[in-house]
C-alpha cells in the first residue's frame, strides 16, 4: 500500500504538504493541489481516516436524513439534493451518509438517535412534518444541524427553503393573464409547511386578481398517482378550465386522466405541475412547471453546515431560495 511519503515524492512536495492538502489545515496553491490529487489517484492513496479522526476530533462525516417513498417521484427531488450536497462534501474531503424518514414521525426519530450515536460532524434533514414535531429533544447531538425544505415550527436554527408561495403566486397568475377564471387547485396532505405555502400562493394570486376562493376547486388528498387522477376528473366535471398541480406525483396522475379523456390541453384545460423531470418535457403539450432548485439548495446547506462545522458561531441564518416558472405547451 501507498504511504504519504510516496505521494510526496511522486508529487516532489513534502510530506507536510500532502497532509495540509488532504486536511485543509494550511493555503495551498491549486496547481500543488492537483500534482498531490493525481499522485493519490496514479498511487491509489487512500488517507488513514480513522486515524485522521482521532487526531482532529472530526469524523469527516454529514449525516442526511429526507423523506424518502417508495414509488413516489419526489425522491428525484431530495436525490438531487444529496448531489449538490455530494459535490461540496467532496470538494472538502467529507463523506455523506443517507437516512431515510420514509414520511413517517416515528422512524425519523429513530434515525435521529441513530445519527447521535455515531461520529458524525453534522446533520442535514428534511423533517417529515414540518410544523408540528419538537425536535429539540432527539437533536441532543454535539453537532451542527441545518434544516431543509421543510420549516419546523417554534424552532430557532440554520434553514434553506425554497419560496414555494411565490412559484405558485407566478404559475396561478399565469393562468389567469391567459384568461382563466376558474382554477383548479390539487394538493397533498396539508400540514406540511410546503403543501400549505402552495394552497396560500394560490390564494393570494386569486385575491389580488380580485376572484373569488372556491372551496370546490380546492382538492386535497394523499399525494398519490391515483388521488391526482381522481381529483382531477373531480375538477374537470366542476368546469374548471385550468388546473395547478402542488406536487409532481399528482401531477402524473391529473395528466393521465387527461389524456385518458382525450381532454385538449391547453385548449380545453389547461394545467400547470410543480417540479421539472425529463417526463414533463415529452408530454403532448410538454407541461409547464414550477421548478425547484433542488441541486443549489443542497449547496447552500451543506455550505452553512460546514460553517457550524468549523465553528461559526453567526447568528442563526434563514436562505429562501427562489423557483422558477417554466412555460411550455400545456398552458
Amino acid at each position: 500500500m501507498a504511504s504519504i511519503k510516496d505521494v510526496a515524492n511522486k508529487a516532489q512536495v513534502s510530506t507536510a504538504t500532502v497532509s495540509h492538502v488532504i486536511n485543509g489545515t494550511r493555503f495551498v496553491a491549486d496547481e500543488t493541489k492537483e500534482k498531490v490529487f493525481s499522485a493519490m489517484e496514479e498511487l491509489n492513496y487512500r488517507p488513514n481516516r480513522i486515524a485522521r479522526s482521532l487526531r482532529s476530533r472530526k469524523s469527516y462525516t454529514i449525516g442526511l436524513l429526507v423523506p424518502l417513498v417508495a414509488e413516489d417521484t419526489s425522491n428525484f427531488f431530495f436525490m438531487s439534493i444529496a448531489n449538490g450536497i455530494e459535490q461540496v462534501l467532496k470538494d472538502n474531503g467529507y463523506n455523506l451518509i443517507l437516512s431515510n424518514s420514509n414520511e413517517d414521525v416515528d422512524t425519523e426519530r429513530d434515525q435521529i438517535r441513530v445519527f447521535n450515536s455515531q461520529f458524525i460532524d453534522g446533520l442535514i434533514i428534511a423533517p417529515v412534518n414540518g410544523e408540528d414535531c419538537n425536535y429539540e429533544k432527539e437533536l441532543s447531538g454535539d453537532y451542527p444541524v441545518v434544516f431543509i425544505d421543510r420549516h419546523p415550527a417554534e424552532l430557532k436554527g440554520d434553514m434553506i427553503l425554497v419560496n414555494n408561495r411565490q412559484g405558485t403566486y407566478e404559475a396561478v397568475t399565469k393562468l389567469i393573464n391567459k384568461g382563466h377564471q376558474k382554477i383548479g387547485f390539487i394538493t397533498g396532505s396539508l400540514g406540511i409547511t410546503t403543501s400549505d405555502e402552495r394552497l396560500e400562493g394560490y390564494k393570494e394570486a386569486l385575491e389580488n386578481h380580485q376572484l373569488p376562493i372556491d372551496e370546490n376547486y380546492m382538492k386535497e388528498g394523499p399525494a398519490t398517482f391515483q388521488q391526482g387522477y381522481q381529483l382531477a376528473k373531480e375538477l374537470h366535471e366542476a368546469k374548471v378550465t385550468a388546473l395547478f398541480v402542488a406536487n409532481n406525483v399528482m401531477t402524473m396522475g391529473a395528466v393521465s386522466y387527461l389524456q385518458e379523456k382525450e381532454v385538449k390541453v391547453p385548449e380545453e384545460m389547461a394545467i400547470i405541475g410543480y417540479d421539472d423531470y425529463d417526463w414533463m418535457k415529452i408530454t403532448s403539450p410538454p407541461l409547464s412547471v414550477v421548478r425547484q432548485p433542488a441541486f443549489e439548495l443542497g449547496k447552500a446547506a451543506v455550505e452553512q453546515l460546514l460553517k457550524r462545522v468549523e465553528g461559526s458561531q453567526d447568528d442563526s441564518v434563514e436562505i429562501m431560495l427562489d423557483s422558477e416558472l417554466i412555460l411550455r405547451g400545456s398552458c
